[in-house]
């Protein structure tokens, strides 16, 4: 005997993705502070890629997504240039501030229920 799984609607998904995305983004807000959160933003990301597939959250999971991982080069070359006369204070400095505003701004929008992009 076969178990059949109810078919959620599509506001159903929405909805789900739009937590979804709220939980990330909090998440992402959170590792301002503290970058371990962050890497299990993205993993929720990527494990649910799939489940958001074509939802107003879709859009926002790529931003999150592309938020971790321009974020993460850009931690990498700043701390491998704080000797050049402390560039990389400045380059983490200005990452902070993008991630802050790559937050909030996609947070606003999906209150909003509109694309990231």
């Amino acid at each position: 005997m076969s178990e059949q799984y109810p078919v959620r609607s599509q506001e159903a998904r929405e909805q789900s993705g739009r937590d979804l995305a709220i939980m990330v983004y909090l998440i992402q807000a959170i590792s301002l502070f503290t970058a371990v959160p962050i890497f299990v933003g993205v993993l929720i990301n990527y494990f649910k890629r799939k489940d958001v597939s074509g939802t107003l959250a879709e859009s926002h999971f790529r931003w999150q997504i592309r938020t971790f991982w321009f974020w993460l080069l850009w931690t990498i070359v700043g701390i491998c240039s704080v000797w050049i006369l402390g560039l990389g204070y400045v380059i983490l400095a200005i990452n902070w501030i993008w991630v802050f505003y790559r937050v909030i701004r996609g947070w606003l929008v999906l209150v909003d229920r509109r694309p990231a992009y």
